[in-house]
Parts: structure tokens; C-alpha cells; sequence
């Protein structure tokens, strides 16, 4: 409660900031993880896939820290919902993260050729996706001592539309990977296939939810 108190001393959405953090060091580990699967270093990928699991426990507990004991007198320069909200979505982005790398661990599974250039370019802008909604999370201060105007509030404006450009761009390469998968389906075991999708379902939730997290960011500046 110290802690929540010292954050809520420098800015009411440090507690955001603070959670992020931690939720951002899932997502740092996804392309090590995955890097570690293309050079078929399977026990590297169990090591690392138990590490984001104990970094998303470390941003649960900071979560439920910050959900029970969140005054509900203090006053807030949004309404509490909606930061309890956006507190929600980046923990399902640390969910994703972790789910993501558990089912690394099903299957001794192979990056093939005929679709490793596809994938890698899908995984990178999921990846653009997130760390561009965790930009706005940490400009959330600035914009509260612009009092949610002016030139801060257009750049946050402007931040939004590019989480939404890089989302809609990691959809069209996430047809252009699955197209490529159904054709090399052919040359791979079928559980195998199946978990890939998952995979890709996984991954692609990644920068939805850090959509989601950028639009609420942006429904905020709109009721001020």
C-alpha cells in the first residue's frame, strides 16, 4: 500500500505505468523465445518460457495489489473504471504472452522454410503493435499535466491511430503467414499444424488487445 501511495504522489497513472513495466517484460522475451525455437534449442525454449511465466505471475501480483488497494475515495482525473479497465487489457497482454510460450513447450515444433520469412515479418508487427501502445501508457503523465489538451493530447491522438495502422498491418500479414501455413501443411505432422495455429491466434492477440488498450486510452481523451 506504501508503494501505491509513493506512485499515486508522482501520478495518478503510475500504477498503469508500474504494471506495464512488468507486462512489457513478458512480451521482450516473446522474439528471444522464438529465436531460441529457430535454432531448435528446445531446452532454451522450456527456460524462457518459464521465465515470462514467473515475469506474468510478477505482473498478476502487481495487478491485484493495485485492484485492492486502489482507494475508492481518491480522487482520479479519470473515472475509475476505466482505469481498472485499462489495468485489465495489459494484463491480458501478459496472458497472451505467456500463453504463447507455454504452447512452445506441447511440441518439439520447426519454423519451415516455406513460410519462416512470412512468420517472422507477422511476429515483428505484433510485436511494433504492443511497444507502440506501451509508448502511450507511458506519455499518460504528460498528458495529465497538459490537462488532456493541446499539443500532448493530439500526439496521443496521433499515437492511437498508429497502434491502429500497425494492428490492421499485422491482420494482412497474418493472412499472408496463414495462406503460406495451409501450403505447407502438407509437409508437417497435423497436431503439429493445429498448435501453429494456436501460435498464430496467440500472437495476433497481441496487438488486438494492445488495440483495445490504445481506443480506451483515446475514449479518455474524448470525454475530458
Amino acid at each position: 500500500m506504501q508503494a501505491l501511495t509513493r506512485i499515486f504522489g508522482r501520478s495518478p497513472f503510475g500504477i498503469l505505468q508500474t504494471h506495464m513495466a512488468k507486462v512489457a517484460k513478458c512480451v521482450e522475451q516473446i522474439p528471444i523465445i522464438f529465436e531460441a525455437l529457430a535454432n531448435k534449442d528446445y531446452d532454451l525454449v522450456q527456460q524462457i518460457a518459464d521465465k515470462i511465466s514467473k515475469l506474468e505471475h510478477q505482473a498478476d501480483c502487481t495487478k491485484d495489489e493495485i485492484r485492492n488497494n486502489l482507494p475508492t475515495g481518491l480522487f482520479l482525473p479519470i473515472a475509475r473504471g476505466s482505469l481498472l479497465e485499462m489495468l485489465s487489457l495489459q494484463d491480458c497482454i501478459a496472458d497472451r504472452a505467456e500463453d504463447t510460450a507455454i504452447l512452445l513447450t506441447f511440441r518439439q515444433l520447426e519454423i519451415l522454410p516455406e513460410f519462416a520469412e512470412e512468420f517472422h515479418e507477422c511476429l515483428q508487427k505484433n510485436l511494433d503493435t504492443f511497444f507502440q501502445a506501451n509508448k502511450i501508457i507511458q506519455e499518460l503523465t504528460e498528458l495529465l499535466e497538459s490537462s488532456f489538451g493541446g499539443l500532448e493530447a493530439q500526439k496521443v491522438r496521433d499515437m492511437v491511430e498508429s497502434v491502429a495502422f500497425k494492428e490492421h498491418e499485422a491482420d494482412l500479414l497474418q493472412r499472408k503467414l496463414l495462406k503460406k501455413m495451409f501450403t505447407a501443411c502438407d509437409h508437417m505432422a497435423m497436431p503439429s499444424f493445429f498448435l501453429w495455429m494456436k501460435i498464430i491466434q496467440e500472437l495476433a492477440a497481441l496487438s488486438d488487445e494492445s488495440e483495445k488498450l490504445a481506443n480506451r486510452v483515446r475514449m479518455t481523451l474524448e470525454v475530458k
